[in-house]
């Protein structure tokens, strides 16, 4: 058989069922994307926007991805200089309302990407606001916010869906480990807090001679906690739900953002969320017209650990269906079968591939539709995860007892040299990783990998 037009070598198609690839676009080579978001002008043109997750940048790349056969890159925007800030990136960002707002963190946590160092630098730790309206290949800087914890995560996953209010999962000075926290940005060059809410035992000052190291790396026992991760999902009736690592789901009412108050909690360890794993309970993602809300808890890059280094099983990562009808109950109603192996696949599982005994293996991202975002797809039947180095999964949902995959997609594997790679000093194997999918209102699929860069897909 012929190699697809997107192989990165000679045999390596990666693998796919019930899906067509249009294109690939590997942006400028110097930098792969983490989270992306669409944007719809006014005038019909689609833009990609994905923030820079490590490697030689620590920006914006925009693409414009109006014809999905043939994607353009447009530029790669720089948010920080460097020079000042050597240790701040932009893991996440949000599109809506005309505005492009990037998380900002200053590095810390698990497998720091560059050295934080403790001379003079600055630290970006929070979010900048910028508009789309005027142009969407060049965004105009507005404003920006500070979470008041310089040498920290600052801003992970946040929720934005338009109109005054941001929801974040962010660091705060008298807490552990990240909380929700939530800002009014209808000044945006003046954002300002205007509610909050964390779990109990993250408070600092409630405990005699406690301290808390904010840069310090996020070890299990750190990833064991109960600390926001999120992103706090706010549906338009106020109810949150909120992916909150070692304590679950926590279901919040926040119609009076001023002041959320918890109303329900369901916890998924110890039987799920493995030791080795990254965010023990990580999204939390309602369906859209329906009482149900999708849980995950995040898989691990096998990458991080050297072959055959790992010698205790690892519990199942997972996504899972958790009904919300009373929202104060909110109760696990069925699981995601595993992703289906392909016929030709050269390792018996994903638990295994490559890796030569039993990794942290599981979910990464999901399509999150939101309401002030209608160029999404907002299907409530339909859910998408970027599943590492399982690939792209596409479910059926209809049915919240009968869950059924329909298609996927595991990309070629990259082909850098590790010193070529935007990771360079990852111990394990370099299997092509999904990182993140979002799904536009003509049906058209966005993956990004890690290491590479973002393919378009069509589900037949």
């Amino acid at each position: 058989m012929a190699d697809t037009f997107y192989a990165k070598s000679p045999g390596n198609n990666g693998y796919i069922k019930n899906l067509e690839v249009l294109d690939f676009n590997e942006m400028d080579g110097n930098c792969g994307v983490f989270q992306m978001q669409l944007y719809k002008t006014k005038d019909g043109r689609y833009y990609l926007y994905g923030s820079c997750f490590g490697g030689s940048q620590n920006g914006v790349m925009i693409n414009e991805v109006t014809d999905p056969c043939h994607t353009r890159f447009v530029k790669y925007m720089q948010l920080v200089d460097p020079k000042i800030y050597p240790s701040s990136n932009t893991p996440k960002l949000q599109v809506a309302d005309d505005l492009l707002i990037c998380a900002m963190t200053s590095a810390s946590g698990p497998s720091a990407l560059k050295e934080q160092g403790d001379g003079d630098i600055q630290y970006a730790s929070g979010i900048r606001i910028y508009s789309l309206k005027e142009d969407p290949e060049n965004p105009v800087f507005l404003g920006k916010w500070d979470c008041g914890v310089p040498r920290s995560i600052g801003v992970h996953r946040f929720m934005y869906n338009g109109g005054p209010y941001v929801y974040l999962s962010a660091e705060h000075e008298r807490f552990e480990g990240m909380i929700m926290r939530i800002l009014d940005i209808s000044n945006p060059a003046n954002p300002k807090e205007v509610g909050n809410w964390w779990s109990p035992e993250q408070f600092v000052d409630g405990y005699p001679g406690r301290t808390v190291d904010h840069a310090a790396p996020h070890v299990p026992s750190f990833m064991d906690k109960g600390w926001m991760h999120g992103p706090p999902f706010r549906r338009d009736d106020g109810i949150m739900f909120c992916g909150y690592c070692g304590d679950g789901l926590y279901v919040l009412d926040a119609t009076d953002v001023t002041r959320p108050r918890c109303i329900g909690n369901l916890r998924f360890m110890p039987a799920f969320c493995s030791e080795l794993a990254g965010a023990r309970t990580h999204t939390a993602l309602p369906l859209p017209g329906r009482d149900l809300v999708v849980v995950t808890n995040e898989g691990e890059r096998f990458q991080f650990f050297a072959p055959g280094s790992i010698k205790r099983a690892q519990a199942l990562n997972n996504l899972h269906m958790v009904d919300v009808r009373d929202p104060s109950n909110p109760v696990l109603i069925a699981e995601f079968p595993y992703p289906e192996v392909p016929e030709d696949f050269p390792y018996p599982n994903f638990n295994v591939m490559n890796l030569g005994c039993q990794g942290p293996f599981g979910p990464h991202n999901l399509h999150e539709p939101m309401s002030g975002k209608p160029w999404l797809e907002q299907r409530g039947d339909r859910v998408y995860c970027c599943y590492f180095a399982a690939g792209l999964r596409i479910y059926d949902v209809s049915d919240p007892y009968y869950i059924k995959e329909l298609a996927y997609f595991i990309p070629p594997n990259p082909v850098k040299k590790p010193e070529d790679s935007f990771f360079p000093n990852f111990p394990g194997p370099r299997n092509a990783v999904t990182e993140d999918c979002c799904v536009d209102d003509r049906g058209y699929i966005y993956v990004n990998c890690l290491d590479d860069g973002f393919y378009v897909l069509k589900q037949y």
